[in-house]
């Protein structure tokens, strides 16, 4: 019992050293653009059936009515990202632009593939293409002239440029998002991008402001949705948990201890 009781405790320690670093990933990036928080699940683990439930008693029939179970531990089921909205924060930079509703935009990789952020702290090229930091394309915008002066985004996702001398603005292109099934399917590859996987669905392209589409903001960031307050109290109770699993291995050590003294 007593060996069976360490393992327990250990797989429990695994587990809640597993929430320790997603808590703490998450407390990293509380000031990440469009960061969203992740959230450790637990499963229980298989069960020995030291008396199986159902099985019959005697020969009249009579049914075993609970049984004994003894459980195996816990394992890690999942880090699960949970993509609420962040507050939107001024920072009226012309090309910093957020996603205010359901959406991701589109960025082409130097591979090829589409990616997908909500990270809309873009910026121009030297041939005047909107990029990210990393200078990967966006897509849906074409090149703006370098002699623009003004650019405007509208909630649709339009952008507008003036010229000097020139009256009527001129559009070069429109931001199109992209929706999930399963957003929490998607894969995070670092730098505030996902990829798509067949756990996260096809995309499903559409216009801003469109049903089940988010609209543009310019000049706004989402901001990260980590709330630290409920991450401390979190890593307050995980290191609590911690702690008694550890306590559990010492209580099952010193019992095995006595058993060997009694022999």
């Amino acid at each position: 019992m007593a060996i069976r009781a360490l393992s327990i405790a250990a797989t429990g320690m695994l587990a809640q050293q597993t929430n320790v670093e997603v808590i703490s990933n998450n407390i990293a990036n509380m000031n990440t653009t469009a960061y969203t928080r992740r959230r450790t699940e637990f499963n229980d683990l298989l069960y020995q059936d030291l008396r199986r439930v159902g099985s019959t008693s005697s020969d009249a029939g009579t049914i075993v009515p609970a049984g004994v179970q003894l459980g195996l531990g816990v394992k890690t089921a999942s880090v699960y990202r949970i993509s609420s909205q962040g507050s939107l924060l001024s920072t009226d930079n012309t090309l910093d632009v957020a996603v205010q509703g359901k959406g991701y935009f589109q960025v082409t990789l130097p591979s090829g593939e589409t990616a997908y952020t909500r990270d809309g702290s873009f910026q121009l090229s030297p041939t005047g293409q909107v990029v990210t930091h990393d200078g990967f394309l966006v897509q849906g915008v074409a090149a703006i002239p370098v002699d623009a002066i003004s650019i405007s985004i509208n909630p649709q996702g339009q952008v507008f440029y003036k010229q000097d001398g020139v009256i009527t603005p001129a559009q070069a292109g429109q931001f199109q998002i992209a929706n999930f099934p399963n957003e929490a399917g998607l894969e995070a590859r670092g730098d505030n991008l996902f990829l798509d996987t067949p756990a996260s669905g096809q995309a499903t392209v559409g216009t801003p402001g469109t049903p089940g589409f988010g609209t543009i903001l310019q000049g706004f960031l989402e901001t990260s949705n980590v709330n630290v307050v409920s991450e401390i109290t979190d890593l307050i109770s995980a290191q609590r948990a911690y702690e008694m699993n550890s306590k559990v291995i010492k209580t099952a050590d010193e019992m095995a201890s006595t058993i060997n003294q009694m022999t």
